[in-house]
């Protein structure tokens, strides 16, 4: 029970419903302040214009969003302005929709904001194609609408100025959670009950979740001037968790071994059990961490994880006793990692804690966070690149232009009644770049405005109150916002009573607004889903060679990060963190196409099984390099190897030539290990020094590193195939 109260205070101090509460009170606002002076149809256009506008307040930096809004207003006004004239000839609309909707759709090449920019704009047309106005209206009209907009831009900046951390706070909140959930599935892997293939499935999309948080983190702390320069305790506090949560889930990832090999030597132990329960209550003083912080409060430690992590090396030591002592090794090198885990909490609760605090919060020496995020750029050759078949942005531009045309010809000769421009709008609300991602969106669009519309009737019927009625339309559209990003099928339930209870204020009959809502957005959705299959349809497997392309390219560079520090050439912390993010990112957007490729049809699954194998194996590689990368970190190498340097450059060697063959270059027929030229600052001929316990178990995960590097070289010709 306590569990779920959380839980439930979790989603009141998050984002979502931040951003829900923000969103409702920006479109509200000016209808309820204009209705009280007596012109309530003025405040419907102001809201209207708001309601635009607000599909660009998506989180990020200020700067991102007063610019994306600033932008989105000038469209809204020129799209307003062409709209509401080119209304009047049926021919000029039908052609203003076809360009408008290739060309705002055509934004998205320039990332997720332009997208929203484009959306907006999309909104702003499709609302004004029934608005019948004479013309000399047309000019005052969408001035109104540019107010509207305007209104809710400078509502959104002051709303984040009164409280500027807060986003930030939700945000790494929310991804502290998240990390705590890849940690439980972590922990999974050391209960013999749980099936290992089952569990990486787990973890790949648990993974997704933790990348896409960490992402929106860094946009928010790493762009904001303000959170990155500012000399406060509280902005520098911020920075400083979310560096050491980065790290954190490095230590989760390098936390890897053979499991069905630990298994096999370890379960008649006990200890595995022992290594599970610890990961649980870590993960539930990570949750405790992450609640804190989106309440905005002090965390409390849960439990004394110093005294349970002791507890834990002395059954290890005396598994050691019992065991030869490289098995043995293997427990310890876990319960370094553990330990490095558990002092990384230690230090984030020291952040909130101590008095001492300016002490504590200093930037870390060798970071440079600029490098951590990506540098978006706007220049129009992007745009006029990607004017081709072989862009999926294009062919999305396409299907959508042609789409809109068809359901606007739809709308005109099918739709029940006055509000035709709800076929296109659940057209341009259902359609994605991508089969899957259109083909979910559909189904959630479907099953959420016939829920919605029984929800609807039965409110209007069973609360004739208006009262009570505008209180729930309130709640109705805070919950609509709020659920948009974290779970369409609700917002959706909840939007479409919302929209029955607003026409019922404005007068409008409920049922007939109940079944026009339903029928239209059954065309709508019959007509995108056709379209998402037979309209230049982009599958996954036409995207899965860069996806595999971009992982190899990350995991390759991070091993010669790794050659590198090995041969005796210093790498800075910096390019260490910068060459595991890229590894992350990649494995994230990896992990990404294959879920979406296992929603298609079956006969679009080319190589399902290879490609989830290839999953697999680049996770592991990744945890493995994780793994020493954060040893070399930790532990400058005095001595260089020769063996180890020839196992970590094969690797890299055959990883090279899989790139290649990803490339379609020709590859060379000379055997990796020919290629291999050590630093000339080793000699080999020299004696070497002997290897002491954590050196030789490096040797063996550098050696599975190889096995895993050859076993991707197969895996990916099998992909290709």
């Amino acid at each position: 029970m306590k569990s779920q109260q959380r839980e439930i205070k979790s989603f009141f101090y998050s984002q979502y419903f931040s951003d829900g509460l923000r969103m409702t009170m920006g479109i509200l606002i000016p209808t309820l302040v204009m209705m009280e002076l007596g012109d309530f149809d003025t405040g419907l256009t102001l809201s209207l214009g708001a309601l635009c506008i607000c599909t660009i307040d998506t989180p990020g930096p200020l700067t991102h969003k007063r610019n994306g809004m600033a932008i989105g207003n000038l469209l809204l006004l020129l799209v307003a302005l062409t709209t509401g004239y080119a209304r009047m000839n049926v021919v000029a609309l039908a052609i203003e929709i076809t360009i408008f909707a290739f060309l705002f759709s055509m934004l998205t090449v320039y990332g997720n904001r332009a997208a929203s920019v484009g959306t907006s704009s999309l909104l702003i047309m499709i609302f004004m194609m029934d608005k019948h106005l004479p013309p000399e209206e047309v000019p005052g009209f969408s001035l109104t609408l540019l107010a509207g907009g305007i209104w809710y831009m400078l509502f959104a900046i002051i709303f984040f100025g009164i409280r500027p951390y807060r986003a930030a706070q939700q945000t790494l909140g929310e991804n502290v959670a998240d990390i705590a959930n890849f940690l439980r599935i972590k922990a999974d892997f050391y209960d013999t009950r749980t099936d290992i293939d089952e569990n990486y499935k787990k973890l790949v999309l648990s993974q997704i979740q933790v990348s896409n948080h960490q992402d929106a983190v860094r946009e928010i702390l790493f762009k904001s001037r303000m959170l990155v320069k500012e000399s406060t305790p509280a902005s520098r506090i911020l920075v400083l968790t979310f560096n050491d949560l980065v790290d954190m889930f490095e230590q989760i990832m390098a936390t890897h071994y053979d499991y069905a090999y630990i298994r096999e030597k370890f379960e008649h132990t006990g200890i595995l059990t022992d290594i599970n329960r610890f990961l649980h209550i870590v993960a539930d003083d990570l949750d405790n961490i992450g609640y804190a912080v989106l309440a905005n409060t002090r965390p409390q430690k849960l439990s004394n994880l110093d005294l349970q992590l002791e507890r834990l090396k002395v059954k290890i030591d005396e598994v050691g006793a019992d065991e030869k002592e490289t098995s043995n090794l293997v427990l310890k090198k876990i319960l370094i990692n553990l330990r490095d885990l558990v002092g990384r909490i230690g230090n984030i609760y020291k952040y909130y804690h101590s008095k001492a605090s300016d002490g504590l919060v200093q930037s870390k020496p060798g970071v440079e966070y600029s490098k951590f995020v990506a540098q978006l750029d706007f220049a129009p050759h992007i745009f006029t690149d990607n004017l081709t078949l072989k862009s999926g942005a294009f062919k999305h531009a396409l299907r959508v232009a042609l789409v809109c045309l068809v359901g606007f010809i739809t709308a005109k000769n099918f739709s029940l009644g006055g509000h035709s421009y709800w076929v296109l709008l659940t057209i341009i609300v259902i359609l994605k770049p991508g089969f899957s991602l259109s083909k979910q969106r559909n189904y959630q669009r479907l099953i959420g405005t016939i829920a919605g519309g029984v929800i609807g009737v039965l409110i209007l019927n069973l609360i004739p109150d208006k009262t009570a009625q505008f209180v729930i339309l309130v709640v109705l559209m805070i919950g609509t916002y709020s659920f948009s990003r974290l779970n369409y099928i609700v917002s959706v339930i909840l939007m479409t009573p919302y929209v029955l209870l607003l026409f019922k204020f404005l007068g409008v009959g409920i049922l007939d607004v109940a079944q026009e809502r339903i029928i239209d957005t059954i065309i709508g959705s019959g007509i995108a889903f056709l379209a998402s299959y037979l309209i230049f349809p982009t599958w996954e497997f036409q995207q899965v060679s860069d996806s595999l392309k971009m992982a190899i390219t990350a995991n390759l560079n991070y091993l010669r990060k790794i050659s590198d520090s090995l041969s005796g050439i210093e790498v800075t912390l910096t390019e260490y963190k910068l060459a595991r993010k890229d590894v992350y990112v990649s494995s994230a957007n990896l992990s990404a196409v294959f879920e979406r490729m296992t929603s298609e049809p079956k006969s679009k699954q080319r190589n399902i099984k290879d490609l989830h194998k290839f999953v697999v194996l680049n996770h592991i590689l990744a945890s493995y390099a994780a793994n020493i990368a954060s040893a070399l970190v930790l532990n400058r190498p005095k001595n260089t190897h020769a063996d180890m340097q020839k196992l970590v450059k094969r690797s890299i060697a055959t990883l090279r030539d899989t790139q290649r063959k990803l490339s379609a270059e020709v590859v060379s027929s000379q055997p990796p290990e020919d290629n291999i030229k050590l630093n000339p600052a080793t000699k080999p001929e020299a004696p070497q020094v002997p290897l002491n316990a954590d050196e030789k178990l490096m040797k063996e995960q550098l050696g599975f590193i190889n096995k895993i590097s050859v076993d991707i070289a197969k895996v990916t010709e099998a992909v290709l195939t």
